[in-house]
């Protein structure tokens, strides 16, 4: 029984941060704004939030809670900023989507590195202190089962996901706002008739995009590494293959995103599961599962999508 909790406490730490950027994802794609920049934003947000974490953490100002939810606070904030480069070349420039993403991930790496190495006089990687494992909740810990399962060896940031998941269900199909959102990026001629200011609208799903992509590369970090190296490991383009999967629809993408964590949790501790590691194969073949999966189920799901369309904006804009 050991293994099976160990396989889901593995799986729900790759699984959370890619779910939330692929609910990011979702905001801006349901918008009309195909965001290829979520890897980019990833790197700006883990590096903002660890700087900021190792920052606090050597001048012993914060730690424990409060220092995770400020440093998340602090990734989220450089996530939405770097996001807005991307909406304002997509949405009023009309420039070219997969370009400016494209471009923006290129430049995210490469600041992340640069400000990284400048101001630790040439060290590119930074290093933190992991305090925030929970080895038990209180009162929940203590659970048959679901205590093993969800509350002993955890993160506080595993249940933000779940919150987040609800949320962003609630926020997009429940509220005016996501009925907007929804029609600018489904029938934006239609929605700037009815009055919504499609340029408004879509500046604020890609800003959902980058806080939650920004989050998201700071909670991919924080359990599997002590330092930020200056990457997130395809995790954004990961994160797109999920939302694709989950149809750009909320409770869909929680579910993709756990079938991709589990890939990832094979391919990291695989060694550490015995019918697995006794198969003697590879390590690289394990490493491709995940990428392998992604192939795979895009090629059997993308002829259903209910992608939206991202096509430019030719309205009054008096309406911005």
């Amino acid at each position: 029984m050991s293994i099976v909790y160990f396989l889901f406490n593995q799986t729900l730490l790759f699984a959370i941060p890619l779910m939330i950027v692929a609910l990011g994802a979702m905001f801006s794609e349901r918008g009309g704004v195909v965001n290829l920049a979520l890897e980019g934003i990833m790197v700006i947000g883990a590096f903002s939030g660890i700087f900021f974490m190792n920052w606090a953490q050597t001048n012993q100002v914060l730690s424990g809670m409060s220092l995770l939810f400020a440093s998340m606070a602090i990734a989220a904030l450089a996530g939405f900023l770097f996001s807005m480069l991307h909406a304002f070349a997509a949405i009023n420039l009309a420039a070219d989507q997969t370009i400016s993403g494209t471009a923006l991930n290129i430049l995210g790496a490469g600041l992340a590195i640069f400000i990284a190495k400048t101001v630790q006089d040439g060290a590119q990687n930074i290093s933190f202190t992991n305090e925030f494992r929970i080895e038990s909740i209180p009162g929940l810990g203590s659970i048959p089962v679901l205590g093993d399962l969800l509350f002993k060896n955890c993160y506080i940031t595993t249940f933000l996901g779940f919150l987040l998941l609800a949320f962003s269900w609630y926020l997009l199909m429940k509220t005016k706002f996501g009925l907007h959102l929804r029609s600018c990026g489904e029938n934006p001629q239609a929605a700037d008739a009815a009055g919504i200011s499609v340029y408004k609208t879509r500046y604020a799903g890609v800003a959902l995009s980058g806080i939650l992509a920004g989050v998201g590369g700071l909670i991919y970090i924080i359990p599997i590494s002590t330092e930020f190296t200056g990457t997130v490991a395809g995790y954004g383009f990961l994160a797109l293959a999920v939302m694709i999967f989950g149809n750009y629809s909320p409770l869909r993408i929680g579910g993709a995103a756990f079938f991709f964590g589990f890939t990832k949790t094979i391919s990291f501790a695989y060694s550490s599961i015995p019918f697995i590691a006794k198969l003697s194969l590879p390590d690289t073949f394990y490493k491709l599962i995940p990428y392998v999966a992604t192939l795979i189920l895009l090629a059997f799901t993308s002829k259903n999508s209910a992608a939206p369309r991202a096509d430019g904006i030719p309205y009054d804009k008096s309406r911005r």
